[in-house]
């Protein structure tokens, strides 16, 4: 409670000098007095969401760009307080930019409400503060804050300017909260109970997912202290490819959990828009929300995006291909895990099955990891009767663990039913029947 109350404090205090920068520039607008920044507050805030060393390269202008970022989503009414109270006289004022939100009713201020704050009418001041805005700043590497597109041939700097949730939050709260699956995030967090031990695969197929664990746990390492950054590319992207019900999921959710690291699963079809263009934006967002966070990206299904590239044939087919290409573009360039997953590798191009470093195989699980999957997943506390030979089921019934765990769920449920302590052999095999029968399979 203490932190939350000084964190408040000192957004008070970086407030109140936001507006003595902004009253010192109206002030030299009106003919009242010359321009000058008051004394800045203690870095506190700051130094608690950047670090010390990022803050320290600072020169005030960063600081005023983003607390005049900030000011619109905790203190709504106070650019229109002190705009009114200074700008007495009628006019338009086009210098000070500044937009009304679609329901957001205070002023949202633009690239040029900064440069005119920050600069006034001093033209190689207002080139100067340009480069706050440039891709090569740390605001736009970081995804902090950044210039929303203004409409075809207006000023850039007339877009509005975009303070990051994610750094919202920070300086709000303390934290980042997780995003929200929606259309503007389409991806899910991916949680589990279970642990590394509970997972069966095959030998080979687990040693090939201990060499990712390796490169998350010291990837930083190889391309910082051993300057392996100006040889390799950043990130590290791999295919799962296998049946459905084989793992691949599990795997990806497990390897974050035993890692410390968020698995977020892609939704593509949520992103993969039949409007052109708007598959971009899609994967845009996505990432930039992914950026600097040190997340895995799941991308299941990715037969959708991925599968053997169409003979241009019209428009629609030209812009697959270059959603495609945007999608690679974006993967090769993120400095974190992604995994691709696809149930048949076959249906994957051939040019993009070059781009991963590591392409896994998921085979359906043999007798003896069956046999593994049948004893771990019934509960303690409702087991198999006796009487049941689970060694004999796993030899005869070629199923995954997926079917294994419907099964085990449908036996407990229809045990429970009956108020019977044990499950039968009988069951069992129903369960197995019920799986076939979904798949248009004969036990």
């Amino acid at each position: 409670m203490k932190q939350a109350k000084d964190r408040w404090l000192q957004i008070g205090k970086e407030l109140l000098w936001l507006k003595a920068v902004i009253e010192s520039r109206l002030d030299q607008l009106n003919g009242e007095a010359d321009f000058s920044f008051p004394k800045a507050p203690g870095k506190q805030l700051l130094r608690a969401v950047f670090g010390k060393s990022e803050i320290e390269a600072w020169g005030v202008e960063e600081r005023f760009v983003l607390i005049l970022a900030l000011c619109p989503h905790i203190a709504p009414e106070f650019l229109d307080n002190i705009f009114t109270e200074k700008l007495s006289k009628a006019g338009d004022f086009p210098q000070l930019g500044g937009l009304r939100g679609q329901q957001f009713r205070g002023f949202l201020p633009t690239g040029e409400t900064a440069i005119f704050l920050l600069a006034g009418n001093d033209l190689e001041k207002r080139l100067q503060y340009r480069k706050l805005f440039s891709t090569e700043h740390f605001f736009s590497k970081h995804q902090v804050l950044w210039l929303e597109d203004p409409p075809a041939g207006e000023p850039r700097l007339s877009g509005k300017i975009v303070l990051s949730s994610d750094y919202i939050d920070l300086l709000v709260q303390g934290e980042m909260s997780r995003p929200k699956f929606s259309l503007q995030f389409p991806a899910q967090l991916l949680e589990t109970e279970m642990e590394w031990e509970d997972l069966v695969l095959p030998g080979t197929t687990l040693r090939q997912i201990e060499e990712l664990e390796h490169w998350l746990k010291y990837h930083d390492k190889l391309m910082l202290d051993y300057g392996m950054s100006k040889r390799l590319k950043p990130g590290y992207r791999v295919m799962f490819h296998g049946p459905p019900g084989t793992g691949k999921t599990l795997t990806a959710t497990l390897l974050g959990k035993r890692t410390g690291k968020d698995v977020y699963r892609v939704d593509l079809s949520m992103v993969v828009s039949k409007f052109i263009g708007e598959t971009e934006k899609n994967l845009a967002n996505l990432f930039a929300r992914a950026e600097n966070k040190d997340w895995i990206l799941f991308f299941d299904e990715a037969d959708a995006l991925f599968g053997k590239r169409t003979n241009v044939r019209d428009a629609h087919d030209k812009y697959a291909n270059q959603e495609v290409s945007y999608l690679l573009q974006r993967i090769e360039s993120y400095d974190g895990l992604v995994i691709l997953a696809s149930n048949l590798k076959s249906n994957i191009d051939d040019a993009f099955l070059r781009r991963f470093q590591s392409i896994i195989h998921f085979p359906p699980p043999k007798a003896a990891e069956r046999y593994r999957l049948w004893q771990q997943t019934f509960p303690k506390e409702l087991s198999p009767d006796k009487s049941v030979d689970l060694t004999a089921i796993a030899r005869k019934y070629e199923i995954t663990g997926a079917n294994i765990v419907n099964i085990v769920q449908y036996s407990c449920l229809t045990v429970l039913a009956r108020k019977e302590k044990s499950i039968d052999e009988a069951t069992i095999v129903e369960g197995i029947n019920r799986e076939f029968a979904k798949e248009g399979k004969i036990a």
